[in-house]
């Protein structure tokens, strides 16, 4: 969610702080400050709505010159997104500067006793308690680190701050509960932020920050310790990509040079995935054999396109390891009192590894004593670093807002996840499972193929960029490629759009259908589960006899579906399990072009974040 940079350095700190909020973007935000510390005092600066009208305002009245900053980007929770309520938060003197991403949990009681101390709040945030307290305690005597560690012992919820003192001109604190921090080393500069992205443009050199630990930057020091003070150590890491994988290349929208990476992506989360003789060999994955031997039911947790990823996980796992397997929500996981023990397998699914939902049903799973294997894009992220195994999908970064690379690399993961088990555990042969393997070794080229013919689902989006609904209806593992559909339509476009089993329409949905309503139908191949086929045959014909303007998606050489469908999509031939990566592509790229053409924001959805770093 929230955005945020911190620097000190030899360079101009705001200048620095622009470009990484600039990077931030993508998570979605309503506003955006900055504070430099120059000359002995505070400066800061701060506007409600897009980073332009920030630089704008600093264009106006530039902020004094000076090496050491921070600045943020929010996504308003307490009180409405307006420029008292923007980050940064300053105490009554204006000598400490605060930002935050999360939520203070006990700020209400925190700030009715700093209110009958006589401390005058400005803002609705739960932030600003923050200030006044860091204020108090250096007032008191200590220095800006001991007072964070002091105020972050007395602080409930889930929490990244980062704060100046005007005392300290050259350097910056920060402290992380349940919330995304890293820290950026650089030659004679350091950086924290809550994205690597922020700072990929001056060191691929970072650090990962546990839970309840403060640390301090200067601009050639960095010292990590727990919120009592003692030492603690850090694991460094080399990011893998560089600033140019941020940008756009031309192309209009990032989500549309994440769609045409597709290929690439894919073909990377399976490079060195596949040893000698055709054998996975999945990396870190750190449970033995027999752990794995010892899974008597599989349990996948996930939020939004993750969740769809993990519903497709389960028709793969259970064909090809006969273990049973549960898809969840992890938002709702832990509240059900789910019936896991040290013999189920928890898969984690997150793109960002800081989505707050999934790491506390990940934590949950594991205090009942389950294993957890997470399938993650972010190095040095906490879920990966809480789990047991972690399979990084190395999609790289990806700034829209609406996942689509991400949803690809993480339908191959869950794949690789469950062939290796088949593999362990003998259920599938070795034979069996290097036909798997040339199958999805295939399937970046079928992307690409995809991708060269879609001109005319840009023109059918542009088309019908006018109705109100779409409906979006499939089978077998084509049902969660319809809800995946209708969710990048919803996310993008605004407009109503819902995706349902296909014979789930008669039982109450097909009431929806009327005269000219679009209906986009994901048709299974019909070779090896003809049955399929032949139903969902059927229910197009069901939704046309009722007007419906069908436009169905089918593999080449199925014409079958010719005499029913107003539009035919065609992706190439692949096996059943495996048709989700190619059968996805046009529906993003018709969400994309549908929202272009209703003059909607694209990369950056109205009231979404890319990264869900709160319950």
């Amino acid at each position: 969610m929230c955005g945020i940079v911190g620097y000190t350095g030899g360079q101009q700190a705001i200048s620095v702080v622009l470009e990484g909020l600039r990077r931030l973007e993508y998570r979605g935000y309503d506003s955006a400050g900055v504070a430099v510390v120059a000359d002995g005092a505070l400066a800061s600066l701060k506007r409600a709505g897009k980073l332009a009208n920030l630089e704008k305002a600093l264009d106006e009245t530039p902020l004094a010159s000076a090496t050491t900053g921070l600045g943020h980007t929010r996504w308003a929770t307490h009180g409405p997104p307006t420029n008292r309520n923007a980050h940064p938060h300053l105490d009554q003197a204006g000598r400490v500067a605060v930002i935050h991403n999360g939520i203070i949990e006990n700020f209400a009681r925190l700030r009715a006793e700093l209110e009958a101390d006589g401390v005058a709040f400005v803002s609705d945030t739960d932030t600003e308690v923050v200030a006044h307290m860091l204020a108090s305690e250096v007032a008191a005597g200590s220095g800006l680190a001991d007072a964070m560690r002091a105020v972050c012992r007395r602080l409930a919820g889930a929490f990244t701050l980062v704060a100046v003192h005007a005392d300290a001109p050259d350097r910056v604190v920060a402290a992380r509960r349940n919330s995304p921090l890293v820290v950026g080393v650089g030659d004679g500069e350091n950086f924290l932020a809550s994205d690597v992205s922020a700072f990929i443009a001056h060191t691929r050199e970072a650090l990962e920050i546990d839970d309840d630990h403060v640390v301090e930057i200067t601009p050639d020091t960095v010292v990590v310790t727990d919120t009592d003070g003692a030492q603690v150590p850090v694991r460094g890491y080399h990011v893998d990509w560089d600033a140019s994988a941020a940008e756009k290349d031309g192309y209009d929208y990032f989500m549309l040079k994440e769609i045409a990476e597709q290929p690439k992506a894919v073909a990377n989360t399976l490079l060195g995935r596949i040893g000698t003789g055709g054998k996975l060999s999945l990396d870190q994955m750190r449970l033995s054999d027999e752990e794995l031997r010892e899974v008597e039911k599989v349990v996948v947790i996930a939020c939004g396109t993750a969740y769809h990823a993990g519903l497709v996980a389960k028709y793969a796992i259970e064909h090809w390891t006969r273990i049973p397997c549960e898809v969840e929500l992890a938002s709702e996981f832990r509240y059900r009192d789910p019936v896991v023990g040290r013999r189920t397998l928890v898969i984690a699914i997150s793109q960002s590894g800081e989505t707050m939902d999934t790491l506390m049903a990940l934590r949950y799973a594991r205090q009942q004593g389950a294993r957890v294997l997470a399938i993650c894009n972010t190095n040095g992220s906490t879920i990966p670093r809480e789990s047991d195994a972690v399979l990084y999908t190395y999609a790289g970064p990806e700034v829209a807002v609406a996942s689509t690379k991400a949803f690809l690399t993480q339908l191959i993961a869950c794949y690789l996840v469950g062939l290796y088990l088949g593999q362990v555990r003998g259920t599938k042969w070795g034979d069996e499972i290097q036909a798997v393997v040339r199958d999805l070794s295939d399937l970046p080229s079928k992307v690409d193929q995809v991708l060269e013919t879609m001109e005319p689902v840009r023109a059918l989006a542009r088309e019908l960029s006018t109705a109100t609904s779409v409906l979006f209806v499939g089978r077998h593992v084509g049902f969660p490629v319809a809800l995946e559909g209708a969710l990048k339509l919803k996310e993008l476009a605004y407009m109503h759009a819902e995706g349902f089993a296909a014979a789930e329409l008669k039982h109450g949905p097909i009431a929806l259908i009327e005269d000219g309503v679009p209906v986009v139908v994901v048709v299974p191949s019909p070779r090896g589960r003809s049955v399929l086929h032949d139903k969902i045959v059927s229910n197009i014909q069901e939704i046309r006899a009722r007007g419906a303007r069908t436009i169905v998606i089918a593999e080449e050489g199925d014409d079958a579906v010719e005499p029913y469908a107003d539009h035919i999509v065609r992706v190439p031939a692949c096996p059943t399990l495996l048709q989700p990566v190619v059968a996805t592509v046009p529906l993003q790229v018709f969400a994309c072009e549908m929202a272009s053409a209703r003059g909607f924001d694209v990369d950056q959805p109205r009231n979404l974040a890319k990264s869900v770093t709160v319950e």
